[in-house]
């Protein structure tokens, strides 16, 4: 389709805004969790058993093999099973905020919702095969008669974030680095955003954070939590590799405006304690939460910053419960709840 989603009148709603859905990618890829992958599907479940008190969960599995051991988790740990959907979408993995569909909506147009396929390559290229990721928004939006827009360039939803009301946020180390759209400069990646995103305004942060294997994606730095507020991670410890980078982060919010021209509200979230793995630093981040129709999902890390993240988060999500998930072991697969999950708005 040629016609842009702005030109139609379509909006994507904050993630805070009513879902209908969140669509999940079941993970099966022992290399994204190599040695530790059978020890996150009980965390991963309880995800799942969370989301489910308020909006029904669409997962993508290869087969009914799949299918089944998922079941088995979710029987487990007593999800209310008439809440989850299976689709029979092969993945080559389970990051669905990047490989998933965008929705955008438009209540008074003939098709109320529309799906755009970015283009898809694994993060830069780093780890092939992704054909399968790569057409799962289309798959999506087929099954349920969607028109789907593919805009022709390499997104990825983590590297994005919104207030609904016309303001994205993003890295220029993700962005708009030459192994995503190396023909494309930062006024015509722009271009691509309002007319696909429908915004008007755009802001740039620099560098994400350590350990990061995505370039930087915004969504393990700083987070829309209303129209006008950011929670923003901040390293205490000035001897950390995260301490500069995070300060200059919070140098530009400081300095930024909306699209109202108001400046934004900026809370700061600490960063929990580095974790290492087989001498990698992950890229452990309270940033990446999930803001589901019932609840706020974190990412905990068996420290003492996970209390005190949780009570800041509690404290500008009113409307909400704020739940902590212990992400230890799904860290090593290098992403947490937000990366693995993508919501669909009513």
């Amino acid at each position: 389709m040629n016609t842009s989603p702005k030109s139609l009148g379509y909006r994507f709603p904050a993630e805070w805004e009513r879902h209908s859905a969140t669509w999940l990618s079941w993970p099966h890829k022992e290399a994204s969790w190599p040695g530790k992958i059978d020890t996150i599907y009980p965390v991963y479940a309880d995800f799942i058993k969370i989301l489910a008190t308020g909006e029904r969960v669409c997962i993508n599995v290869a087969d009914d093999a799949m299918k089944n051991h998922a079941l088995k988790y979710l029987s487990a740990n007593g999800t209310d099973l008439s809440k989850v959907e299976f689709y029979p979408f092969p993945t080559n993995d389970a990051w669905c905020r990047d490989h998933g569909p965008a929705f955008l909506v438009n209540p008074s147009a003939p098709e109320p919702k529309i799906v755009i396929d970015w283009d898809y390559n694994a993060w830069g290229d780093k780890y092939p095969p992704y054909d399968l990721d790569d057409i799962i928004p289309t798959l999506i939006g087929r099954k349920f008669g969607y028109p789907v827009f593919k805009p022709g360039i390499v997104m990825e939803g983590g590297s994005v974030e919104f207030n609904g009301k016309g303001t994205l946020l993003t890295t220029s180390a993700c962005l708009l680095n030459p192994n995503r759209n190396p023909h494309l400069n930062q006024d015509e990646i722009e271009g691509f955003l309002r007319d696909y995103y429908a915004v008007d305004h755009i802001l740039w942060l620099g560098d994400g954070i350590v350990g990061d294997d995505t370039d930087g994606h915004i969504d393990d730095l700083t987070r829309f939590v209303n129209h006008d507020t950011v929670v923003t991670v901040i390293e205490s410890n000035k001897k950390d590799e995260n301490y500069d980078i995070l300060q200059d982060n919070l140098k530009e919010l400081n300095k930024m405006r909306l699209e109202s021209g108001k400046q934004m509200n900026v809370v700061e979230l600490p960063m929990p304690d580095s974790i290492i793995f087989e001498d990698q630093r992950l890229p452990a981040s309270y940033a990446n939460f999930y803001i589901a129709n019932s609840a706020v999902i974190v990412p905990t890390y068996r420290c003492k910053q996970d209390d005190q993240a949780l009570d800041i988060l509690s404290s500008v999500f009113k409307d909400r419960k704020v739940i902590g998930l212990d992400s230890v072991d799904i860290i090593w697969g290098l992403g947490s709840f937000h990366c693995l999950s993508q919501q669909e708005p009513e």
